[in-house]
């Protein structure tokens, strides 16, 4: 007889113990964390065939372009003076090999004017940013210096001159390229170039009418070019002027340089920069001799973003998972200690999957509509599922209505938090200072002496 009453006392305090409800609430938490872990792979997958899509799409159409010149190209001779031993003679006979190696100067002037129209690519539900620039580049060549490298005139190559012009996107070009010195034309063809990280377009031999051997010589070409994502150039004149125009709303200015904020604007109907590199601004000389260099690293230029990421948001959104669940089993815990209402952990778990459901119905909806529609949508859903529920659970259209505030003030707070960037971290910290001051108010009323 005293040990059923013991069993039965033991019994009752299981269901009535508050360090009992504490720690199944934990560990329902953390078993929650497995779908969550789920729907984080699942939103990483959809972001990774996203990108996918996306570099599909650019690759057909035309990569990111960085163009590279025009540049001088001119050969000149090498002598190396080998000398060889004669038994007959008793003396050394000296014989002259001449090779060729090519010397690359940079233009004095540079100036591009590029007008870049954007498009969107579509397919299935997937969009990428595309654009098509017509460019008038122009500048000149001052007469090259060879005194630097000690190389007599009669070893300079003249006849042999080209003009070079380097980009990451042949695929792109939708005009033929003919670079206009004076009144000669010279188409560009392409030439390949053994480990190197653009693609070459050099001129037949340039005529002596075109060569800047005592005056410099003035150079214009028109380009027009598809590419994807970015546009930039490297600065190899003397002094480089870039005037660029779009109708896209969304720049993202980067490389080594920005562009002038005077001249730099922005609004819905797109936008227009202009820079201004100066030889003293860049890390590397004008002139090279023997092969051009790998200077990338220059580059500048803009790059064309969509303005909205859907599946960035969403993966901020699920790294509150644990802090809405984790608040929400927490409300329904403080309620049920307070109002000795009895809620099984079944109807603890129905709740956290309710939960996690809104991450999946913001995912997949958002896939279809803007990131603020399927946020509003899945958490009008979530709250007033869950209110409905906690209704039939608790029995009580006060406690349905504290549950739906709650749930709405959270899903609330998170939205803003996603949303901002610079103050996420000083909105986030001052929000969950507030939660935990309500937290502590509200249980001062649980009496733990009879636990």
């Amino acid at each position: 007889m005293e040990t059923q009453k013991q069993k039965k006392s033991f019994g009752q305090w299981l269901k009535t113990s508050i360090t009992v409800r504490m720690l199944m609430v934990g560990i329902l938490i953390l078993v929650l964390l497995i779908p969550l872990s789920y729907i984080k792979n699942l939103i990483q997958e959809r972001a990774f065939r996203q990108e996918e899509v996306v570099n599909d799409n650019n690759k057909k159409w035309g990569n990111e372009v960085l163009l590279y010149g025009p540049v001088l190209k001119i050969p000149y001779k090498i002598h190396n003076i080998k000398k060889t031993w004669d038994d007959k003679t008793k003396a050394y006979i000296k014989e002259d090999l001449i090779s060729t190696q090519y010397a690359f100067f940079f233009p004095n002037t540079l100036d591009v004017k590029a007008n870049v129209a954007s498009q969107i690519l579509k397919r299935g539900i997937y969009e990428s940013v595309v654009y098509t620039s017509d460019m008038r580049i122009k500048g000149s060549f001052t007469t090259p210096n060879f005194d630097i490298k000690d190389i007599n005139a009669e070893d300079i190559l003249w006849s042999k001159a080209t003009i070079v012009v380097n980009s990451t996107n042949l695929k792109g070009i939708k005009s033929n390229l003919e670079l206009k010195i004076g009144s000669d034309s010279y188409p560009l063809r392409s030439k390949y170039m053994q480990n190197s990280y653009t693609n070459t377009l050099e001129t037949k031999f340039l005529k002596a009418a075109s060569l800047p051997k005592e005056n410099s010589i003035a150079f214009n070409l028109d380009l027009t070019i598809n590419g994807s994502e970015q546009l930039r150039f490297i600065p190899v004149g003397r002094e480089t002027n870039i005037s660029m125009t779009s109708d896209w709303a969304s720049p993202s200015f980067n490389g080594n340089y920005l562009p002038d904020p005077k001249t730099k604007a922005i609004s819905e109907k797109g936008f227009k920069a202009n820079w201004k590199v100066l030889q003293i601004n860049r890390e590397f000389e004008q002139e090279f001799f023997g092969e051009l260099p790998q200077i990338d690293s220059s580059a500048f230029g803009v790059k064309l973003l969509i303005p909205v990421d859907e599946y960035q948001k969403s993966e901020r959104a699920t790294k509150y998972g644990y802090l809405v669940i984790a608040l929400t089993f927490l409300v329904f815990f403080l309620i049920q200690t307070i109002s000795k209402v009895h809620i099984h952990p079944f109807q603890y778990m129905m709740i956290g999957l309710a939960l996690t459901m809104f991450y999946t119905l913001l995912i997949s909806i958002s896939e279809h509509s803007s990131f603020l529609y399927a946020y509003i949508i899945a958490g009008i859903s979530v709250v007033l599922l869950i209110s409905m529920y906690s209704k039939a659970i608790l029995k009580s259209f006060k406690f349905m209505g504290f549950i739906a505030a709650s749930l709405a003030g959270l899903y609330s707070f998170i939205f803003v938090i996603i949303q901002l960037e610079n103050y996420a971290l000083l909105v986030g910290s001052v929000g969950l200072f507030l939660i935990l001051g309500t937290i502590m108010m509200v249980s001062r009323r649980i009496d733990w002496k009879n636990d």
